[in-house]
């Protein structure tokens, strides 16, 4: 709830419109504080945390909550929440809009286990065909659910509202060098196929340099580990998950932003992260994996460059080439100042509040 921005820019749009917005989502034993903010929010402390318990928990959970609480309208982010929003939009004859923020169904935790995702394909095609209403982040997994489900889904992409960018913090006060280069990977799901152990092992072929990996994920602790065999503790350094807030004070240090997820499954071939128009937003050059979406925006706004293969030193010779002259730097970092103005919220929010605007009118009945 914290640190997903897709659903806080979201809720930000409900509340400029004149809804009287509350999140509901789940706390954990490490979750963040929830930040001030101009909508309301309730988080469920589950028993369970994961597995085939947490998620009936939460589903049960969460219907109950809703059954008892009025609204106008029902906002659905992504599948694990939809069917209790369903039922209750059903039941209560009200609005519902569905908002998949990836390719659900294609995450590894599912490819790799036949009956969880037969269960939510199941679900996915039970119930998406009757909604109205559907959203997702890229014109690539639009595509998906068309073919499969015969679905139009509207785009509405994961940009973040454009930033007047305050005075840096220095280096020194962050606790970075000031005589090294700064390379950063961001991400709240830092996990397996996300190009981050290459990254790490091309360090050994980068010199004058900081790797900087910022979140959290599955694979963390492993990343730490690697980074500790490889003796390159003084080349990379890790800190855990931040408020966005504070996370773009870093990333606006940065020389070159990495975005390096793989295509090993369907998920992440069509993914669009966060972390690359944040870079944008804080005018920081990419160096990206070529994943359709994101070479798509590369090379159209022409801030960065794609790497062509996941060979640690190839990495390395990527990252040395972007750093080699400070002209085609600027170049970049130009590139990326015109590329933000286009990129953000302000401009991507218009499909949902034409949506929102439409419903005013039009209210949909279930």
């Amino acid at each position: 709830m914290v640190t997903d921005q897709r659903v806080h820019r979201t809720c930000l749009t409900l509340v400029e419109s004149g809804y009287e917005v509350t999140l509901v989502g789940r706390v954990l034993k490490h979750s963040l504080p929830m930040p001030p903010r101009p909508y309301s929010h309730h988080r469920m402390r589950l028993l369970f945390t994961k597995g085939v318990p947490f998620y009936a928990e939460f589903q049960i959970r969460l219907f109950f909550y809703l059954l008892f609480h009025k609204a106008a309208l029902l906002f659905s982010n992504d599948l694990d929440t939809l069917l209790p929003n369903y039922c209750i939009a059903k039941l209560k004859h009200i609005s519902i809009i569905y908002d998949s923020h990836e390719y659900f169904t294609g995450v590894p935790e599912l490819t790799e286990n036949h009956t969880k995702r037969t269960i939510w394909k199941k679900l996915e095609k039970a119930l998406l065909p009757k909604l109205p209403i559907l959203f997702t982040v890229n014109q690539s997994i639009a595509n998906l659910y068309k073919n499969e489900l015969g679905v139009d889904m509207k785009i509405m992409r994961n940009i973040p509202l454009k930033k007047v960018l305050p005075p840096k913090t220095s280096r020194e006060s962050l606790g970075l060098p000031t005589d090294k280069h700064i390379l950063l990977l961001q991400g709240a799901g830092i996990n397996i196929n996300r190009g981050v152990e290459e990254a790490i092992q091309a360090m050994s072929y980068v010199d004058n340099s900081l790797l900087l990996i910022i979140g959290g994920g599955n694979a963390y602790e492993d990343l730490k580990k690697l980074s500790n065999e490889l003796n390159l503790t003084e080349k990379v350094k890790f800190i855990n998950k931040l408020p966005f807030e504070e996370l773009m004070q870093y990333t606006m240090q940065a020389d070159i932003g990495l975005t390096l997820d793989k295509d090993t499954n369907i998920n992440y071939r069509y993914s669009l992260p966060n972390k690359l128009f944040d870079y944008i937003q804080a005018e920081v050059p990419v160096l990206a994996s070529p994943l359709v979406e994101v070479k798509k925006i590369v090379d159209e706004y022409r801030v960065g460059i794609c790497i062509e293969s996941y060979q640690p030193n190839e990495i390395a010779a990527k990252i040395n080439y972007m750093l080699a002259d400070k002209d085609r730097w600027l170049v970049w970092k130009s590139n990326t100042a015109a590329a933000k103005q286009i990129l953000c919220w302000e401009n991507e929010k218009k499909v949902l509040t034409d949506v929102l605007e439409k419903l005013k009118k039009e209210p949909l009945s279930n």
